[in-house]
């Protein structure tokens, strides 16, 4: 395998395995940073001995040993001035051999493990969600800071006062039973979801679509799903959510990497066996009566997939899920969504009516696709100035480049 080759090998690897090395060097040192450390200096060595020994069968169980040795190393050099460390080190030893099969400790469960940990109730939300973003599926700083609407270095600073409140309340690395567990679960779906809309819009760069995190937040909600003790809704409708977005992944744009509109994309291409899938979770989640936003947010999505086409839908349906919802979860974002259905329920000037007073929102008057929705209106019902006015208000607060060549595209249509 020559160099360029090789260094492609070891970049996949990191980007498939290197979440799962850390969730496991964490459970193994008991110490974030710690781990963070003995992750890349497992991914260094391998870089340097791999060449020519070759890249092992168990690639993943050799970053895990190889790294905890790295910072058992590390650990009794800083040791020759802090008798507590040398104690940390010497136990870490003792505990290698026994835990060193790391196939049948459950490290496939280890990020479930972490992400119950980062979700403690000892710690605020905003840092539990950030915290888990952080070293559970490895988004940046920045990107999270985008998710949030902050600042990074405050971000930054959330997340090194989440892992010293772990490390000094002694916070365990386990998933919790009973009460415990239902309590943290809806930390936990907020994350799973947080990490899925990154994949399915990118806030930043050139690519638009994430694959990789859209995935990685529906395997990450399987694994949720199915530690359950009982079937719980919302996990249930969590997960159809997702699916039913994610089945249409190769429809959203076009191979120039251009986005396409719902109603535009050709749903012949859509993953029907997921789209099943999901429409059984949702319907089993909807009849135990005990349902929340993200199962009536799964009912509203596959309300679309079903359809034959866009004509087709039944919008009167999705928008008395959306009063719905707008019961269970006020929020603008809904009622901008609900204003857009009625658009297409009773036509462009019902939804301007709907959505003008909801503009008065600041969350709405910052958000790039509350003007989109309003130019769209105005350009069907003919009114070019307004349209025109309102999609240069969208693109002046896009920031994803794809999103601003679609509102560019749509200004040079209006002349």
């Amino acid at each position: 395998m020559d160099g360029t080759a090789f260094t492609r090998e070891v970049d996949a690897l990191f980007a498939r395995e290197s979440r799962r090395v850390l969730a496991t060097l964490i459970r193994l040192l008991g110490d974030f940073d710690l781990a963070e450390d003995a992750l890349q200096e497992a991914f260094m060595a391998a870089l340097r001995q791999w060449p020519e020994e070759g890249i092992p069968d168990n690639a993943r169980a050799w970053l895990v040993s190889t790294g905890r040795f790295k910072a058992i190393d590390q650990l009794r050099r800083r040791a020759r001035y802090d008798q507590i460390l040398h104690q940390q080190a010497e136990q870490l030893t003792a505990r290698s051999v026994v835990e060193m099969e790391v196939e049948n400790v459950g490290i496939e469960d280890d990020r479930l493990r972490l992400i119950f940990t980062c979700c403690h109730p000892g710690l605020a939300q905003e840092a539990q969600v950030a915290l888990t973003l952080r070293e559970v599926c490895g988004l940046t700083t920045e990107e999270i800071a985008r998710a949030f609407l902050k600042k990074p270095s405050t971000v930054a600073q959330r997340i090194v006062r989440a892992k010293a409140k772990i490390r000094d309340a002694r916070i365990p690395y386990e998933v919790p039973e009973g009460d415990d567990l239902f309590e943290r679960l809806q930390s936990v779906l907020q994350v799973i979801y947080l990490v899925f809309n990154e994949g399915y819009l990118a806030s930043s760069g050139e690519q638009l679509l994430r694959h990789d995190l859209s995935e990685e937040a529906i395997r990450l909600a399987e694994l949720v799903l199915a530690l359950l003790p009982r079937p719980e809704p919302e996990a249930q409708g969590l997960l159809a959510l997702m699916l039913l977005h994610h089945a249409r992944r190769a429809t959203r744009t076009t191979t120039e990497g251009e986005l396409v509109l719902l109603e535009q994309q050709d749903r012949s291409l859509w993953d029907r066996e997921e789209i099943a899938r999901a429409d059984e979770l949702v319907r089993s989640a909807l009849l135990t009566q005990r349902f929340g936003p993200y199962t009536l947010q799964a009912a509203i999505a596959a309300v679309h997939a079903l359809a034959p086409s866009s004509d087709a839908t039944d919008w009167a349906e999705i928008v008395g899920l959306y009063d719905l919802l707008l019961t269970m979860m006020p929020s603008p974002i809904v009622a901008l969504n609900r204003a857009v259905a009625v658009a297409m329920r009773d036509g462009p000037q019902a939804g301007l009516q709907a959505l003008e007073p909801l503009m008065e929102d600041a969350t709405l008057r910052d958000y790039h696709l509350a003007h989109a929705a309003r130019a769209d209106m105005h350009r069907r019902l003919g009114q070019r100035e307004p349209a025109r006015s309102a999609y240069q208000a969208a693109l002046d607060r896009a920031t994803q480049p794809a999103e601003q060549r679609f509102l560019r595209q749509r200004l040079a249509e209006l002349g």
